[in-house]
């Protein structure tokens, strides 16, 4: 995609030289980077309010709450994860509460705990692979950053993706949860892993 974009912009900063636009065309470079940080700094705020209640809902037990209210649902997905619950509870709400990017950290702390207990080492594990299917089709029942950015772009109703994105991330959720559980059942009755 970098050499797509690359491409684009050569080609567009030609054609406006050779038509003897170059004023346009440093209008527009300062004027999209003037957006861009725009976009950043706005979007870094309502980042940095949800990382905030994040820690905050960590420090305070919540978390282990939520991880106690999950456990039924986490035992079913994850039978055998033991420590790396709470990672993964951590990493689900963050994506529920639509912060894709303060997800991740809490991701890869799972993964590390899974394969810190994993038999084979390097090889992904039924939980494993139920995390990243999971986590990449999470429930989202605030989408934060997309509010943010639509937000920051002069949006009129910036909530008005809250419903569609809690429908469809409800049903993609519902199919790799599904996807999963029959996916692992046959496997687990041959062999520990199958992935």
């Amino acid at each position: 995609m970098n050499a797509v974009f690359s491409i684009l912009l050569c080609v567009s900063a030609a054609v406006l030289i050779v038509r003897g636009d170059g004023d346009a065309l440093l209008a527009s470079l300062t004027a999209g980077a003037g957006d861009a940080v725009s976009a950043c700094l706005s979007m870094s705020a309502a980042y940095l309010v949800w990382m905030g209640l994040l820690n905050v809902m960590r420090q305070a037990g919540l978390m282990r709450m939520l991880s106690r209210l999950l456990r039924p649902v986490l035992r079913l997905l994850f039978p055998n994860a033991n420590d790396a619950q709470e990672a993964i509870s951590l990493n689900l709400a963050a994506n529920m509460l639509g912060m894709g990017n303060a997800a991740t950290p809490y991701g890869i702390e799972a993964m590390r705990r899974l394969n810190a207990s994993n038999p084979h080492p390097g090889t992904a594990t039924d939980e494993m692979c139920v995390l990243i299917a999971v986590n990449a089709s999470c429930l989202e029942l605030f989408p934060a950053s997309l509010v943010a950015l639509r937000q920051s772009c002069g949006s009129l109703r910036p909530t008005a993706v809250v419903l569609p994105t809690l429908l469809s991330s409800l049903l993609a959720s519902a199919a790799a949860v599904v996807l999963c559980l029959v996916c692992i059942r046959p496997c687990r009755s041959r062999s520990s892993s199958c992935c």
